[in-house]
């Protein structure tokens, strides 16, 4: 029992001891005394006043003793044991304090020269292993980039269905295209929140049913946000022991052009079916009374279905560009390719300046316009031909120009005839009009030069390009051996999910009005923290910042004018957080603003909670300061000067000493949840433990 005590309090214990042992033997001497000289008991009175004396003094002695003890021996030897336990159990690097212990004789330099030798050989070690996976690093970065552009979703999910592995386009998908991060997807929970149930468990029990490791399943699924549709595949990892693989690709889009285009048709057979039927019932009854009537009748029923062909034609053509399947090109880089197409075969050509992307079959549109300006110039013998894109017809023009006679439209007829390359004879200017379902005209412009006018119908205006979208594949292949546990208590601290948050708030005193002005976390999955899974949100207090506190953190009241309020910040939070373990740096601080907010979000932050001022006690000892400077400056974690004093750099800082804190643990053999609780509980004075 008592090898599970501190050494200071084994030391006050020694003492302790000494000191009762002492006063016993002052009893016990005065006992005697009376006992073997009876004649004493007169002086009994001046005997106790004695003993009593030499027992406070003696007492006195000891305590004196055990203070310079505990100061300089006891308390040392606990910071020195914490530091080397840093050193042993996590990357720091920093010097060891040899001050702290000084009265300990040679053990503390002894003690740096250990953490000096093990710092060397880490380090060794560290640029050997660096040099040797150096190459690993770069192919992994570079199957990352790979798989991160993707043009399909990717997941990988764990037996019980937890994700392991998802790219960007997947987390597009299950976002439902959401930036809101409480919204997306995150490592080691439950593809069941983002997506149907039914169709992934049918799938995945169809699977395990077939026995047959390589088989593969189609479905289709719907995301719970967004509604989007997605067909998908799933495959079996190791015969569906470690997980599945899904591959998922959104058809909404597809589904509803199909559906608008079906009912188009649909529409356009029942007119025309109408048309036809009158234009036949009348030119039967015509044909048996010979009345001009009935003639005119069926005149203006010809008229009609003509009328309807129009209007069938007009509707599809505005409904074309919707399924036409080109990918949109900078119109610069068309108008060059046929430039250079033309100028290949002699010709002169000038091409004008143009700020539209167009979306069309890009050899198909260079080679016949190309074969367009061969054409014009044996026809026509222009000086020069021009090249020019204008933005008309709702869509794009592509105009060829040149000073001179006009182009005929038999000569027109002929050149649409020619086929674009002699070993295809079918492949002509007019099956290029077909597929980008559009037309092509002479015409004399305003300015009375002549032109061909060729419009293409996808196109839009060259803006500005956005700023890059960082896209990233995020995984930890880990969790698909990891060991499920099921209550918290019993888990080991791998094993667990973390959220590590910080707030920033008006002042310190929450219980007098004082509200959150910013919130920020990160996740932390199978002992590491991960990237891309971060919650960041300045939050509108509802009311004025005070100056002292925009001095200490930064945020005034302009910045969180448009901000979410703290209900809406506190719901997303709770929904980034749900089925964690919340950690934070003096968390019954920042609890009391979330507790405070649960009648307004209707949920509870029951979750378990770590207290890194509490780990850092447990670890250090009790003694050692511990705010968040103290303890990032001891385990060797630098924070900016622009990163401190916010909620996100301050959650950074706090969730990277957990990490290191804890190895330490696990040094000390406290390797479940549970073992962590008895631990912190030893420490209540130092602060309130929230897990009643």
């Amino acid at each position: 029992m008592i090898h599970r005590l501190g050494l200071r309090l084994r030391v006050l214990l020694f003492f302790a001891a000494l000191a009762g042992g002492a006063l016993v033997a002052i009893g016990l001497g005065l006992w005697v005394a009376l006992a073997r000289f009876p004649a004493l008991s007169g002086e009994i009175n001046a005997l106790i006043q004695i003993g009593l004396i030499a027992g406070f003094l003696i007492t006195g002695l000891i305590a004196w003793v055990w203070l310079l003890f505990d100061t300089n021996v006891a308390r040392p030897i606990d910071l020195l044991a914490g530091a080397l336990r840093a050193r042993a159990h996590s990357d720091v690097e920093n010097p060891l304090d040899a001050q702290v212990a000084r009265y300990l004789g040679d053990l503390a330099p002894a003690a740096s020269a250990a953490a000096a030798s093990l710092s060397e050989t880490r380090s060794a070690l560290a640029e050997a292993i660096g040099r040797e996976t150096a190459r690993l690093t770069q192919e992994k970065a570079r199957l990352e980039r790979l798989l991160s552009d993707v043009p399909v979703g990717v997941i990988i999910c764990a037996a019980d269905h937890q994700l392991v592995f998802y790219n960007s386009q997947a987390a597009e998908f299950l976002g439902a295209g959401s930036l809101d991060v409480a919204d997306q997807p995150g490592l080691a929970r439950s593809v069941l929140g983002y997506l149907r149930e039914g169709p992934i468990t049918d799938a995945w029990q169809r699977l395990t049913e077939t026995g047959q490791p390589d088989a593969a399943s189609d479905l289709l699924c719907t995301a719970i946000r967004g509604n989007l549709l997605l067909a998908g595949r799933m495959r079996l990892l190791d015969g569906g022991a470690g997980g599945y693989v899904l591959t998922l690709r959104d058809v909404t889009q597809d589904y509803a052009v199909s559906a608008r285009r079906e009912a188009f048709i649909t529409d356009a057979l029942e007119r025309i079916s109408r048309s036809v039927a009158g234009i036949a019932s009348l030119r039967a009854a015509a044909s048996e009374s010979g009345e001009a009537a009935l003639a005119q009748a069926l005149d203006s029923e010809v008229a009609a279905l003509v009328a309807t062909m129009r209007d069938i034609g007009s509707a599809n053509q505005d409904r074309r560009p919707e399924t036409l399947p080109f990918a949109l090109l900078r119109g610069e880089d068309l108008l060059d390719g046929i430039k250079a197409r033309a100028e290949g075969a002699g010709l002169s050509i000038t091409a004008a300046p143009s700020n539209l992307l167009v979306g069309c079959n890009a050899y198909e549109m260079v080679t016949f316009a190309a074969q367009l300006c061969e054409g014009i110039a044996a026809a026509l013998h222009p000086e020069t031909l021009t090249l020019r894109l204008d933005e008309e017809f709702g869509g794009a023009s592509l105009r060829l120009i040149w000073q001179g006679a006009p182009l005929t439209v038999a000569t027109l007829e002929r050149l649409l005839d020619r086929p674009l390359d002699p070993a295809l004879p079918e492949a002509t200017g007019r099956s290029v009009l077909a597929e980008h379902a559009t037309d092509i005209w002479p015409e004399t412009l305003p300015d009375g030069t002549e032109a061909l006018c060729l419009p293409i119908l996808q196109a839009r205006r060259a803006v500005r390009r956005p700023d890059p979208v960082i896209r990233r594949v995020t995984y930890d292949f880990d969790l698909l051996s990891q060991e499920k546990r099921g209550h918290v208590l019993k888990s080991g601290l791998d094993a667990l999910t973390y959220v590590v948050f910080d707030t920033e708030t008006t002042g310190l005193l929450p219980h007098q009005g004082d509200e959150i002005v910013q919130i920020a976390a990160v996740r932390i999955v199978n002992g590491r923290r991960v990237e891309g899974e971060v919650f960041n949100t300045l939050v509108n207090p509802g009311r004025a910042i005070p100056a002292a506190s925009s001095d200490v953190h930064g945020i005034s009241d302009a910045m969180v004018a448009d901000a979410p309020s703290v209900t809406d910040a506190l719901t997303r939070f709770h929904r980034f957080a749900e089925g964690s373990v919340l950690v934070a740096h003096n968390a019954p601080f920042d609890m009391t603003f979330l507790r405070r907010a649960e009648p307004a979000i209707g949920k509870r932050f029951d979750m378990p909670i770590l207290d890194t001022v509490l780990l850092s006690a447990v670890v250090f000892s009790q003694h050692a300061e511990h705010t968040l400077d103290a303890l990032t400056h001891r385990l060797g974690i630098t924070i900016s000067e622009e990163a401190r004093h916010t909620a996100l750099g301050d959650a950074v800082a706090t969730a990277d000493a957990f990490l290191k804190m804890l190895t330490m643990l696990r040094g000390r053999d406290i390797r479940t949840f549970e073992e962590v609780l008895v631990e912190v509980r030893k420490h209540g004075r130092l602060l309130q433990d929230l897990n009643a």
